[in-house]
């Protein structure tokens, strides 16, 4: 079996255990992270279905006077950013994906906060698949966190591909671990 493939096993079955134990928690504890607290320009995302909820972090973010940036999915897979305001009328659905609306930004994030499905000790993230999220990594220098629920930081090591981003820490509901 080549990597493509087992990563592609992986994420069939770590979405299978996802859904099994989902639970509603909160990642609020992150914002308390150096990094966040000094930033300025913080990339978030809309989770959906069983993804780690982002809710709460986005209001905060935008509440403690952050400026938040959402991602949308191009045709070819990549990613640009979009500012947000925090409103839901500013947002529109994309099969499964609420994105904002508005004009792409350029801009040099402070943090990115991003969804994974298993992150191991070594800060190797799988994805969904698409490569978006390492296509806009490759091309920051911002710290990036993937929210995680309990049971997906795992010590075993993920199996990876040349395009593929490492991350620089990775948080539970419970804690924050840097690589």
């Amino acid at each position: 079996m080549d990597k493509q493939q087992n990563k592609s096993e992986l994420r069939k079955l770590y979405r299978r255990q996802r859904a099994d134990r989902f639970n509603t928690e909160s990642w609020l504890h992150i914002l308390s992270a150096s990094e966040l607290k000094n930033a300025t320009n913080v990339a978030s995302y809309i989770s959906y279905e069983f993804e780690p909820e982002t809710s709460d972090v986005n209001q905060r973010l935008i509440a403690d006077g952050k400026k938040v940036f959402l991602p949308r999915l191009l045709e070819n897979n990549d990613i640009q950013w979009v500012s947000w305001n925090g409103s839901s009328e500013n947002l529109t659905k994309n099969e499964k994906i609420y994105e904002p609306i508005g004009d792409a930004v350029e801009v040099e994030l402070d943090v990115i906060i991003l969804p994974a499905l298993h992150v191991d000790r070594m800060g190797n993230r799988l994805g969904q698949g698409g490569g978006s999220y390492d296509r806009a990594l490759s091309r920051s220098k911002a710290f990036k966190i993937a929210l995680l629920h309990y049971g997906e930081l795992t010590s075993e090591i993920l199996p990876i591909q040349p395009h593929d981003e490492k991350i620089d820490a990775a948080a539970t509901p419970e804690i924050v671990v840097r690589f």
